[in-house]
């Protein structure tokens, strides 16, 4: 009973708690209306999803977006280097849902999103924290 405890107590120990060095809040560029958010982006299962948390206007005061607690973002994974890709990312300026890449580097996210072949940059989020 005793080498079961032990066994159960490593165990809990030894599982790896992964964090993604995407994971965080970020800072989007401006939309087509003028309008920013910030993006929190988690573990969803085992993929990455981005969620707007907050909404800034042309002017930068914070206001209640209808967008608020919606997923701007869902299914990513992680391809290494930086990279992330195979998810979808939703712009809400233009209602258009698009195929997600991203390129992390350091504390600054490259967006990008293509439907059809025609991309569109989302343009290089700053991290908030």
């Amino acid at each position: 009973m005793k080498k079961l405890a032990l066994i159960a107590v490593m165990a809990a120990f030894a599982t790896p708690t992964f964090a993604d060095d995407i994971f965080g809040t970020w800072k989007t560029i401006a939309d087509d209306n003028g309008n920013s958010g910030h993006i929190k982006v988690a573990a969803c299962g085992s993929k990455i999803c981005g969620t707007l948390v907050k909404s800034f206007d042309k002017n930068g005061k914070a206001f209640k977006s209808e967008n608020q607690g919606k997923k701007l973002m869902w299914d990513m994974v992680n391809k290494g280097g930086g990279n992330y890709g195979d998810g979808k990312v939703w712009s809400p300026d233009r209602n258009k849902t698009y195929s997600g890449k991203l390129v992390l580097s350091g504390n600054s996210l490259n967006v990008k999103g293509c439907v059809l072949g025609v991309c569109r940059s989302g343009g290089k989020w700053a991290r908030v924290n």
